[in-house]
């Protein structure tokens, strides 16, 4: 009989969504290259990207480094909890990220 190998908690994939909001200066090319590198990100580590919606610039409710506007990105993907740290050290010493937010999606 096979013995059935359990997943530690560590191993397993779990849903997250990403919300950026990107600096007003960063050219639309640039942009891009920044929601590809996210994606690269992500799958580099093991994960998969299954949405990455672009919002389009929008007024912030308060300043954030002098800047009242940003462009808004959302990124749904499946990744495991250490790689999605990594993912966050990342983007705080990130030039264009005015902001982000990384939630889990709770299972079931």
């Amino acid at each position: 009989m096979a013995k059935k190998e359990l997943l530690t908690e560590e191993e397993q994939l779990r849903d997250y969504e990403l919300v950026l909001i990107i600096s007003p200066e960063v050219a639309q090319e640039k942009l891009d290259a920044v929601s590809d590198s996210i994606s690269q990100s992500i799958t580099k580590r093991g994960g998969t990207v299954t949405e990455v919606e672009r919002w389009g610039k929008r007024r912030l409710a308060y300043p954030i480094k002098h800047v009242l506007e940003g462009s808004y990105l959302l990124v749904r993907f499946r990744s495991r909890p250490s790689s999605s740290k990594e993912l966050t050290a990342g983007l705080q010493i990130s030039e264009e990220v005015l902001r982000y937010m990384l939630i889990s999606l709770a299972a079931g």
